[in-house]
């Protein structure tokens, strides 16, 4: 019999109610648009301004007017790539997580890195990646190889558990464990993204999830090393901030705007 290992998380204090009030808030946000009404162009537009969020926590200068002018840099116009595929992808997240995983990387890290490192979990005789700011150091590669195996096991597998839960806890390990040479916040992000797709929660993509992190970049890095270091405490704490995250998303989306 498998273990669902999302369920005893999203009974932690507290994240039952605030995932149940984060998905109220995009649920009300489609239900007042209607699903049928959102056109093409919205989910496009709250994409690119995930992009363009999401690449500026990595460290990205590049104005939103650069990205939808594909003037970008490096980590912009990867973070534009990954948007371009994710609709694709997001159906596969929960079949296939980890060639969904490195195919985000191929994506994302195309202007990070030498080829032969797209899309290729790290190994030992690589250097471990320190490219998140302000979290501790990565784990050796097998010790993240096993976390790694394991996270795609458990996706795979049914859970009880939300659909945001599990959204945040896949982020969370993947900027952690950081598998890859580079673009490894991008690709945490994007994964994140494609499982509030997946899993329903805003299956047309049109809330602005990597905005609200943005938004909330002061407990970005410290959310991240709390969830490593503070056992459940910090994982809780990450899961109550990432449903606050979903709520900013849904405040930011272009459909708020659109009226």
């Amino acid at each position: 019999m498998s273990t669902d290992v999302f369920e005893p998380l999203a009974g932690l204090e507290g994240v039952g109610s605030a995932a149940r009030a984060a998905r109220d808030a995009v649920d009300v946000l489609l239900r007042d648009r209607g699903l049928r009404r959102v056109g093409s162009d919205m989910t496009a537009e709250a994409l690119l301004r995930g992009a363009h969020a999401s690449a500026a926590l990595a460290g990205s200068t590049a104005t939103p007017d650069d990205v939808r002018l594909g003037a970008a840099d490096g980590l912009a116009s990867g973070a534009v790539r990954l948007t371009g595929e994710l609709m694709t992808l997001a159906p596969q997240v929960d079949k296939a997580p980890v060639q969904v995983w490195t195919r985000l990387h191929q994506l994302a890290g195309l202007d990070l890195g030498p080829a032969d490192g797209l899309g290729h979990l790290r190994t030992a005789v690589e250097p471990i990646p320190d490219d998140i700011p302000g979290l501790p150091p990565a784990p050796p590669a097998d010790v993240m190889w096993e976390r790694l195996s394991a996270l795609a096991q458990n996706l795979t597998r049914p859970t009880k558990a939300p659909g945001l839960v599990v959204a945040a806890i896949v982020h969370a390990e993947l900027a952690v464990l950081r598998p890859f040479p580079t673009a490894n916040g991008l690709v945490a992000r994007a994964a994140e993204r494609c499982l509030l797709v997946a899993r329903g929660i805003d299956p047309v993509a049109v809330t602005v999830p990597e905005a609200g992190h943005y938004v909330l970049q002061a407990t970005y890095a410290s959310g991240l090393s709390d969830y490593a270091a503070r056992g459940l405490t910090g994982v809780r704490d990450w899961l109550l901030r990432s449903c606050e995250v979903v709520t900013k998303g849904a405040e930011l989306s272009p459909l708020v705007s659109a009226g």
